[in-house]
């Protein structure tokens, strides 16, 4: 490769060979890969063709009924095709076991989005090997999330300017944009994004083995979701594509070595690029931070390589633009000590220790009494919590305020009206229902008994089903919190916490009857077992004062309070935030700010007195109540 000719939009920075040892540390990452599952296998693989295949078909179906609807004859209806196109992961070839598939539904043009998520919706409904469906026809993209055969599928939906779709039809060419709303060129787009990143790298099989290793790092580690303000997967293969651009020549364990370099260093908000961007003929929005506002403001814009080229990662805040820099920080170190032998890609792969590294957390829970309902609320929810972290974040008494990129599910059998209400309040009554076993007996309703027989007992007359979702933000306080008119320290986040609910129960989907939201502040030690998932529940950054018995006794013991490598997340405890308005005053620091156990703490940034006594003042006023909106302070109970 000479340097009149690259690919990418400057030279190469290396277009040497990997050594031997390079080499030999590619074959173990990719045994790492191997025992880590990130490969499926064959039957899986027939499954999932098994289920496009089924998929492809019910969209021709879903074609033929629209038509109809339309006032088209049965002949001509039948005539207008449809079609489906993979992409994502799936497309890439970087899909693993378990992993959703990324897929396209393109329909001509007098099929529209509203047929999609009413006729489409319907058709999947009548399938028995469709569950959990979950159409989010608000999305910046909008899509239909449901598992298909065991097999996650998010299908999109795009209406071109044909009056049929043959089974032969490309999206290469740009033409087939024209005249196209936004919703369908985002949705058309993400198959031709995939097809140009493959396009553009200089060697598939190496980018394919780096991806792989990036995007199980990422989500061990909790930053891959677009939704919650972190990357998506298009955009983590971008990242990976451009360094393999850096370096044509290189063997996939020096590609991850060098993603954590270049991007550790990467002097955001430049953006990322695979080629030139295009200016098009067609007058459709470019990204272009010097003609449009908003693309001013996105913080690590990675750029989408097909016209018209879009930021993919628009969703990023403050708070989680640092949390992804600070994770390439430690996979840059890692890599480091891997290439230099002292690590192995297991520790590169180490899960998140979120739940242990702070000390107060928000839990949003979302709770419906039906099924179908709870899969479009917490679509809905998942969507829209990115504006709640950018609203705490606006306060500016958080330093961080943390999306945990995976919410905990649960299925309830409430065999009271007593019972239900404390699940709207986001407590656990009863032993959770598991989804693939039978429902319990005392479960059955009367319908299923003989007539007059009541079983001796009337709880099967008011036991209903409660389906709830917990989301979790974790905080990180400002050193200086204002006072309050007593004096007293005080964090209200009140605010965006109010301005989040409405914005939930004013979706127009909302059941006042059916669903309830309850917002509550956690200490961590109130954080509930499930979180934990086999890790320590302990906090990894030590509350202990140096002159403290348990200070002295863990000295004794040869016991160190924290690890160098874990000093830098050390939380602020000067306050204690409310959702509802309520002032949680904190007693001032008994100790130096960053002390631990006699050790003067190197990073003076974040302070970590010690907590001596807490009282809770009045509330403020409350909005004006509506209802399902619990808003609570769980320490405070």
């Amino acid at each position: 490769m000479s340097e009149s000719k690259y690919l990418g939009v400057t030279p190469p920075i290396s277009l040497n060979p990997s050594s031997a040892e390079e080499e030999a540390i590619s074959l173990e990452l990719l045994a790492t890969l191997e025992a880590e599952g990130q490969f499926e296998s064959a039957d899986e693989s027939r499954n999932r063709e098994i289920v496009l295949g089924k998929i492809d078909k019910l969209v021709k179906e879903f074609v033929y009924k629209a038509s109809l609807k339309h006032r088209m004859s049965e002949g001509l209806a039948r005539s207008c095709g449809g079609k489906i196109f993979a992409f994502g992961s799936f497309r890439l070839g970087v899909h693993n076991t378990g992993a959703d598939i990324d897929t396209l539904c393109v329909a001509p043009s007098h099929v529209t989005r509203e047929d999609f998520f009413t006729i489409m919706v319907d058709l999947l409904k009548g399938r028995s090997e469709v569950d959990e469906l979950t159409p989010v026809p608000s999305a910046y993209v909008p899509v239909i999330k449901m598992r298909f055969g065991g097999v996650e599928i998010d299908l999109t939906f795009a209406s071109l300017q044909k009056p049929t779709i043959p089974d032969e039809l490309e999206l290469l060419d740009t033409a087939i944009l024209r005249n196209l709303d936004e919703f369908s060129i985002r949705s058309v787009n993400g198959s031709r994004v995939t097809d140009e990143i493959l396009r553009l790298v200089p060697n598939v099989a190496t980018f394919r083995l780096a991806l792989r290793c990036i995007k199980l790092w990422a989500k061990r580690r909790a930053v891959y979701s677009n939704s919650m303000g972190f990357f998506g997967g298009v955009a983590w293969a971008m990242l990976v594509a451009r360094v393999c651009q850096l370096y044509p020549n290189a063997c996939a364990g020096s590609i991850v070595s060098g993603f954590f370099r270049v991007y550790v260093k990467w002097p955001w908000p430049s953006p990322v690029t695979l080629k030139t961007i295009e200016s098009g003929t067609m007058r459709l929005r470019v990204w272009n931070p010097k003609i449009y506002d908003a693309d001013k403001f996105h913080k690590m814009p990675i750029i989408t390589p097909a016209y018209p080229s879009m930021c993919a990662t628009h969703n990023v805040s403050a708070s989680t633009k640092r949390i992804i820099e600070s994770e390439f920080g430690r996979g840059e170190e890692i890599t480091t000590k891997i290439l230099q032998g002292e690590a192995k890609w297991s520790e590169l792969f180490e899960k998140s220790d979120f739940f242990q590294r702070y000390s107060y957390y928000l839990q949003v829970n979302v709770m419906s009494t039906d099924a179908d309902s709870h899969n479009l609320l917490h679509g809905f929810v998942e969507s829209r919590l990115r504006q709640y972290i950018i609203k705490l974040e606006s306060t500016g008494v958080l330093v961080l305020a943390h999306p945990y990129v995976k919410s905990y599910d649960h299925e309830y059998v409430c065999k009271s009206d007593e019972e239900l209400g404390r699940v709207r309040q986001g407590k656990q009554p009863t032993t959770p229902v598991a989804s693939d076993t039978p429902e319990p007996a005392a479960a059955v309703g009367k319908e299923d008994k003989p007539a007059g027989d009541d079983g001796g007992s009337s709880a099967t007359d008011t036991e209903k089903k409660a389906f709830t979702s917990a989301f979790y933000v974790g905080l990180l306080l400002v050193r200086d919190i204002g006072k309050g008119a007593n004096g007293k320290r005080r964090l209200d986040i009140s605010g965006p916490t109010h301005d989040f609910i409405n914005i939930v129960t004013s979706w127009d989907t909302w059941s006042i009857e059916g669903m309830d939201i309850s917002i509550s502040f956690l200490r961590q030690s109130q954080l509930p077992d499930e979180v934990f998932d086999g890790l320590l529940r302990d906090r990894v950054h030590s509350t202990v004062k140096s002159g403290s018995t348990k200070a002295k006794r863990r000295r004794k013991n040869g016991e160190s309070a924290t690890d160098s490598s874990v000093k830098r997340a050390k939380v602020a405890m000067g306050a204690v935030p409310s959702t509802s308005g309520v002032a949680v005053a904190a007693a001032e620091p008994a100790t130096k700010a960053g002390e631990v156990e006699g050790e003067k703490e190197k990073d003076e940034d974040v302070p970590k007195p010690t907590v001596v006594s807490t009282a809770i003042a009045a509330p403020v006023p409350p909005p004006p109540k509506q209802a399902g909106i619990k808003l609570r302070l769980l320490n405070s109970l």
